[in-house]
């Protein structure tokens, strides 16, 4: 959600409140102040009808009208000394209109000069309350509907401008590449919390450049002076296995340390191509035929472990799978899931390849199920008796798939291997 949206749900939701709570308080504002004016009135037109009933005792026998109807009473001489003035509600039948209407009422005892007491009633008719809480309900809600539209309006104008900085700050965060260098940042801001933000943010945005910078330095500094020594190392063993004084044993030996080299220039250069990847150093990109790559390996391969008489099946779609991914990179995935898929069959097993428009998928023979919790973890090794194997081959593949927006799985199906490289758009319609 985004800021300005939550910031409008929230002040509806506080404007609100405070127009309820206004429109109750206003209401029992305006019943207690209508109610004291008609109490006010009823005194008045008491005292009145009293003096008129003091000066002509035939006020004694009259009655009111619809407005307000009045009546006299003779009480005792000990309740009318203990009477007590009452104002209180009610509400009284009309033939003409055939309902009852609310009155208010006021009684109260007086004393005539011949001693005898009278009980005075009074009602006058108020407003109906229903009405007026209905009349209210309606222009409390369209001034809140008025006053809420003005505001979000209000509201929308100052904080999209007061939200400027931020709008450039993100911006110029989605402009931030690996391995470029961190673009200016001209936001200029009266707001401190902002201008604070920003400084953090380029502040940091350079941090990260330059550790990126050391330590893409320092993997090919590692790399290089790792390779140098490992080619020195090799070449000495070699001229020393041409040396005619070796016996057989010594000649194993060298030969198990020629590989033990080869393996170390092998696991280094794995080591340096996977640090590159995860870096994002490979930012060149185009849009890559993953069916003609496919079919540009499955030759060489297939003849370099023709030994393990291998019989390939090859499926393609209606259209090819397209990829949009460094070219390189995506060799180098293709090349090391054919060449597991080759390297881990059985002998005169079986390597099917398939593609379509949205996944590669690479099946070969096996004996079990490999580990799936740490199959594209490092160093990885499914067979023991691969020693050759540095255990990087699924780890790089896994990175190079990551990196171009792709999903690497793996599943055990009916004795086979099934290894599929699927668009990661495509995947989560699958999840939707």
């Amino acid at each position: 959600m985004k800021l300005l949206h939550y910031t409008y749900r929230k002040l509806a939701f506080l404007l609100f409140l405070l127009m309820a709570a206004w429109g109750v308080l206003f209401y029992y504002t305006i019943i207690d102040e209508v109610v004291d004016e008609t109490d006010d009135t009823l005194e008045n037109y008491a005292n009145i009808l009293i003096n008129a009933a003091l000066d002509d005792a035939s006020v004694l026998d009259t009655s009111g009208n619809l407005m307000s109807m009045y009546s006299f009473r003779p009480v005792s001489e000990e309740e009318g000394e203990n009477y007590r003035r009452m104002f209180y509600d009610s509400s009284v039948y009309i033939e003409i209109e055939d309902e009852y209407e609310p009155v208010r009422v006021l009684r109260t005892a007086f004393c005539m000069a011949d001693g005898q007491f009278y009980e005075l009633t009074l009602m006058i008719s108020i407003l109906e309350r229903d009405d007026m809480i209905r009349a209210m309900v309606w222009y409390l809600g369209a001034l809140f509907l008025l006053f809420l539209v003005t505001t979000s309006v209000g509201i929308r104008l100052t904080l999209t401008r007061v939200f400027k900085p931020l709008h450039r700050l993100l911006k110029w965060l989605h402009a931030i590449q690996p391995g470029k260098e961190v673009p200016p940042l001209d936001n200029p801001t009266q707001i401190r919390e902002f201008r604070q933000l920003s400084e953090a943010a380029l502040s940091m945005g350079n941090r990260s450049y330059k550790a990126y910078e050391e330590q893409k330095q320092f993997i090919e500094n590692a790399s290089h002076e790792l390779q140098t020594p490992l080619a020195i190392a090799c070449g000495k063993v070699e001229l020393l296995a041409e040396s005619e004084s070796l016996n057989e044993q010594q000649m194993k030996e060298l030969d198990a340390l020629y590989a033990t080299l080869g393996r170390a220039v092998r696991l280094n250069k794995s080591l340096l191509l996977l640090s590159r990847i995860e870096n994002g150093q490979y930012t060149e990109t185009e849009v890559v035929s993953v069916d003609e790559a496919v079919d540009g390996l499955l030759p060489d391969l297939m003849d370099i472990y023709g030994h393990k008489q291998v019989r390939l099946v090859r499926e393609r779609g209606e259209k090819p799978f397209m990829v949009r991914c460094n070219p390189s990179l995506m060799h180098i995935l293709l090349s090391n899931l054919v060449k597991n898929a080759l390297l881990h069959n059985r002998q005169a097993g079986e390597l099917r390849v398939l593609t379509t428009e949205c996944s590669l998928v690479i099946k070969n023979t096996g004996e079990s199920s490999l580990d799936t919790d740490r199959l594209f973890q490092r160093f990885y090794h499914g067979s023991k008796d691969k020693k050759d194997s540095t255990g990087l081959g699924l780890a790089i593949a896994h990175s190079i798939a990551v990196a171009s927006s792709l999903s690497l799985t793996y599943q055990w199906e009916k004795g086979m291997h099934c290894f599929a490289l699927v668009k990661e758009s495509e995947k989560r319609k699958v999840r939707g």
